[in-house]
Order: C-alpha cells, then structure tokens, then sequence
C-alpha cells in the first residue's frame, strides 16, 4: 500500500442536488460511491494537466444536510420534492424523474500521492488546480457551487486537518459496534469493547447491565443491522409509553451501503441487456451494507490513515468500500 505525502483539504463545498438515496434501503446522504467516484474523475483531470501527484482515498465530513422533501403534517409520510428542470431543448416541459435530492455543505480531506520534493514547490499552485478541477464536475450527482478553501497539509499535521473539519461530523465505519449490538442481541446484556476485547458490560453492582430486550440467542449481523432502524414503544404503569431502542447507548449510527456483491458470471462486454456502458464487462450485483457512524472531528484517531474510503481489491466476488486495508467481508452483510 502507498502512502501519501500530503492531505488536499477542501473545506465547505457546496453541494446542489446530490442523489439523496444512498442504496435500496436507506437515503438521506449520498452514498460513498459517489464521493469515490468523483476523486477518481478528479484523480483523471489531475493526471492530464502534467502535476506530479495523485489523488487515493477520501474522508467525508459533513457540515449541512438539506434533503428535499415535504411532509403535509407530523402523521404524514415525508415524500421527496420533485422537479421538471430543465426544460427540453425544443422548449416542451421535460417529464419528471422520480429522484431524492439533497443540499449539503461538506469538507473533503483526500489523501495526495508524489514525490514530496516534487510536489511541495508546488504545493499552492496543486490546491488551486485541484479546486478549479473539481468545480467542473459533479459530486454525487450534484453541481459544487462553492469551495470555500482548498489546501495541501504534509500528513503528519493530522491535527491541523482536523481543524478544518470542525464543525461537523467525519463518516467513520463503525464494524466494533455492529459486532457490540450483535452481542447484546444474542445476551440481552450490555457489551463494550476493553482492552481489545468484547466483554460484557458490569454496572456498579458487579452484576451484567441488561439491554431491556429479551436475548436471541440466534440472532446474526444482519439482525444487528436490522434493530438498528427499529424503535420500541411500550407503555408504563403510569399511562405513558416508554420509547426504547438497542442504538441508544451508540452514539449516532447509521445503515451503511459499501460495496457490492456479484450474483452472476461476468458477462463480455455487450452481452448483459440494458447495462449502462456496453462497452465493458459487467454482471449482476447485489447491494452490501454495513453500520456506519457519524464522528465529531475531535475523536478521530490522531492519525488519520485509516479514516479514508478507498476501493478495496475485488475479491471472491466482493467489490468492497473500505477504510482499511485488512477488512474482509466478515463484517458485512
């Protein structure tokens, strides 16, 4: 694995219109391939106006998050805004596309391959290339608007990257707490991870701290998955209903699309029906996910390697988003 030389930070871009559905099951935030997507068509550009660098993984910091929709009242369904924009160029109204668009404000930190006695006399003149370039292309399918500072940072100023990051929240995966709640499914007992280990959870009394929920001693990952999306409302003695959830004790978490799984034999370029570039080699794939986490910029580790998104190698099949190296399927489901 390469390691890079610097971090380009580029602080508040603005985004219009971002696809807001993130995968088949979950939207509100576009989902890691279209930020991925957008470094390697700006990795690309870079390439062909001569600089001596490249550009690898990606880390998300969210500032804003204006999703697109309308809900009549509290005990109606949200549904997304819809638009006709833009008019046909014959001038007719264009039909409207079913889509979920989102506004967002995000920091992006990507990770600069080079030579550093190459690239550091051209450190300033690299940024400015870099924001110009990615002025002129989308970011998850939406337009950037604004970019309100790009600049290059030597890695080992991992803190000054955090600085800039603030105030927002970094998308971080979060595979320690989907193997906790899994635990706590299974036990009906609190887990946290010590030393390294998962261990159950003791209160002040010496005795398992209980979840409130009944164990299931067959419960799987995808189980864990599932709970966290699931709230429980059970009345009291009082009257009143009592709101309860296994997510409460994580911190923000989140359902996760990272990658897909192939369902059927890579099939030669132009023999799958309607794909979407002939051109290619393609198949059939099904969506993988995993539990992601909302982080403050202060928690992140101080150093910052194993915060970036990067495509892993394809393997047996998978085509995995990951923020290390070492991650294997195990932890997806």
């Amino acid at each position: 694995m390469k390691t890079p030389c610097y971090y380009a930070v580029f602080e508040r871009v603005s985004i219009q219109a971002a696809n807001a559905v993130s995968g088949p099951l979950s939207y509100g935030f576009p989902a890691l391939n279209g930020f991925l997507g957008a470094m390697h068509a700006l990795n690309r550009k870079l390439s062909a106006t001569g600089m001596p660098a490249s550009l690898g993984g990606v880390l998300i910091a969210n500032h804003r998050c204006d999703i697109q929709a309308f809900q009549a009242d509290i005990f109606s369904d949200a549904v997304f805004i819809q638009s006709r924009n833009p008019i046909k160029r014959n001038g007719e109204t264009a039909p409207i596309i079913e889509e979920g668009k989102v506004h967002l404000t995000v920091s992006l930190a990507v990770e600069v391959f080079g030579h550093i006695n190459d690239i550091q006399p051209q450190a300033n003149e690299l940024a400015e290339q870099l924001a110009k370039l990615l002025y002129q292309q989308r970011i998850a399918g939406g337009s950037v608007t604004r970019i309100g500072r790009c600049r290059l940072y030597p890695t080992h100023q991992s803190a000054d990257v955090r600085r800039r990051l603030l105030p927002g929240f970094v998308l971080m995966n979060a595979d320690r707490k989907l193997k906790i709640i899994t635990a706590e499914l299974k036990s009906g007992i609190c887990h946290k991870y010590s030393r390294g280990r998962l261990k159950a959870e003791d209160g002040e009394d010496g005795e398992p701290i209980p979840t409130g929920m009944p164990a299931n001693p067959d419960a799987s990952q995808l189980d864990a998955l599932l709970a966290t999306a699931m709230r429980y409302h059970q009345p009291q003695a009082n009257g009143e209903w009592h709101s309860t959830g296994i997510k409460s004790r994580h911190g923000w978490i989140v359902p996760l699309p990272l990658g897909y799984q192939a369902i059927s034999p890579l099939f030669p370029a132009g023999k799958m029906q309607h794909s979407r570039n002939p051109d290619y080699p393609a198949c059939y794939a099904e969506a993988l996910y995993g539990l992601g986490e909302w982080v403050f910029p202060t928690r992140l580790p101080e150093t910052l390697a194993g915060c970036f998104w990067r495509y892993a190698e394809p393997q047996e099949n998978l085509y995995l988003i990951t923020q290390s190296t070492d991650e294997q399927g195990e932890h997806y489901v």
